[in-house]
């Protein structure tokens, strides 16, 4: 029974290690909750600018949406910190018991100390218990003894003072946590208090879509002509970009083969004026030469490359399936480092809100409704437009009033659009980080940018799952 209860003991101990190695820190909370009100701030800052355009209906709604999450993300941190706090009261007190248990024992021996040293003050007893033993050196044990045993009593009562002293620290720590711990709550009480405006908010924001849904329905029908537009734009210069790959690829085949059959021919005319030298040297003086065996030929298969290629990332060797993109060395390596990348790899704006999520988006209980190959932003129109990754230039696409570039990272591709401005040419090749043009206006007026992520099977990808966690 007794070794069950102790394997028991260790596993709950065990699990309770684990638990806090992965809970956060309150120092981390601390430092999110930061975060998370900047952020607050700036949500609050955004909607009080668009709320004097009547025509960024769809971008309040976005907003406040926004708001509302990281709001309930702050609560949520701010509950996770009051667990922290009621965690870290709840070890205090079991650590003022066991102080206070450890303090009334060191009193209780102390005291008997002092009791067995009052009973045997006397010199005649100190003198006689040494004149008692056998012999020197049980002599020279007892005093020792004894000197040990009043540096005994001496430890003691300095260790009562210290036990003393931890707890009454601890006692304060514990009335600093107390008092954490309802300032935290206040906290909480308030920012809920915060959230049931903000989510009246938000219906005061649905009411607005709904007494402009025609005007904003014809916003959204007007975006998706504009991304009709945008997404032939696009297929013409996917289309345009594998014909040539694939035309790059076929001359690299000829060049290959051609390389090879003279290689071949140098080959063989090596051989044969090696076995015609050995025949040579070989033949008697008095009688013809005789014939000249013919060496075997080398083989001339060359690689076929229209075969999978076979990237090398690690010792073992993983199968690609195959792409006229990752037909050269520099096509595979963007590719691989495209894929290496995913879901770190950096914002295209320095700023800048999501105001449109990727997929179908329903604004609240309206009957609007809107598809999203990408992810709109709102940010300041002139903002600069940042590549996310190394690549190629492969379009420019102009659409009168705004322009889009189109970049391929290997067999993969991304969309910067609604650009006001474009600072790159096609053929140019990226780095991550390298400004691609400016943001410009949207539907509304306001400042408006959308990334896509293309994949190797030219079908559109949710970007988030693709860029890092602000």
């Amino acid at each position: 029974m007794l070794k069950k209860l102790f394997f028991l003991s260790c596993i709950l101990f065990c699990n309770a290690l684990f638990t806090n190695a992965q809970q956060p820190t309150r120092e981390e909370l601390q430092k999110q909750q930061q975060q998370l009100l900047r952020e607050l701030n700036e949500l609050n800052s955004d909607l009080n600018n668009i709320r004097k355009n009547k025509k960024a209906a769809l971008g309040a709604y976005a907003l406040v949406q926004r708001k509302i999450a990281a709001r309930e993300s702050l609560i949520n941190n701010i509950n996770k910190e009051i667990r922290n706090l009621e965690e870290t009261i709840y070890h205090n007190q079991i650590e003022i018991y066991r102080l206070k248990k450890e303090l009334d024992t060191l009193k209780i021996q102390y005291a008997k100390s002092l009791v067995f040293a009052y009973k045997n003050r006397g010199n005649y007893d100190y003198l006689n218990f040494l004149f008692s033993a056998q012999n020197f050196n049980d002599a020279l044990k007892r005093f020792t003894y004894l000197k040990s045993y009043r540096q005994y009593r001496a430890t003691q009562a300095q260790t009562i003072a210290q036990t003393q002293t931890l707890l009454q620290e601890k006692m304060g720590v514990l009335n600093n946590n107390r008092n954490e711990k309802t300032a935290v709550l206040q906290s909480q009480s308030s920012q809920l208090k915060v959230l049931e405006e903000d989510k009246d908010e938000k219906n005061q924001v649905v009411k607005q879509l709904k007494d402009q849904e025609k005007d904003i329905a014809a916003q959204i029908k007007q975006r998706e002509k504009d991304q009709l537009r945008l997404r032939k734009a696009i297929d013409a210069a996917v289309k345009r970009a594998i014909a040539e790959a694939e035309a790059k690829a076929k001359l690299a085949k000829q060049k290959a083969q051609e390389d090879e059959k003279r290689k071949q021919q140098l080959l063989q005319q090596q051989r044969d004026k090696e076995a015609r030298d050995l025949a040579k040297n070989n033949a008697p003086k008095s009688t013809n030469n005789a014939p000249v065996t013919e060496l075997p030929k080398p083989s001339t298969n060359t690689p076929k490359t229209n075969e999978p290629i076979t990237a090398v990332t690690s010792p073992e060797r993983t199968v690609r399936a195959y792409s006229s993109f990752e037909s050269t060395p520099e096509g595979l390596e963007m590719s691989l480092n495209f894929e290496k990348n995913k879901g770190r790899l950096p914002w295209p704006l320095d700023g800048g809100i999501i105001t449109g999520h990727f997929g179908r988006v329903k604004y609240g209980d309206t009957r609007l409704i809107a598809e999203n190959d990408g992810l709109f932003f709102k940010a300041s129109i002139g903002a600069n437009v940042k590549c996310i990754a190394d690549g190629v230039v492969t379009a420019t696409p102009d659409f009168e009033q705004t322009q889009a570039v189109i970049v391929r990272h290997g067999k993969y591709f991304t969309i910067y659009s609604n650009l006001s401005s474009v600072n790159v040419q096609v053929d140019q090749e990226v780095k991550a980080g390298t400004v691609l043009g400016k943001v410009g206006a949207g539907l509304d007026g306001d400042g408006q940018f959308q990334i896509q992520v293309l994949n190797e099977k030219q079908k559109f990808v949710d970007p988030e799952f693709w860029l890092k966690r602000r």
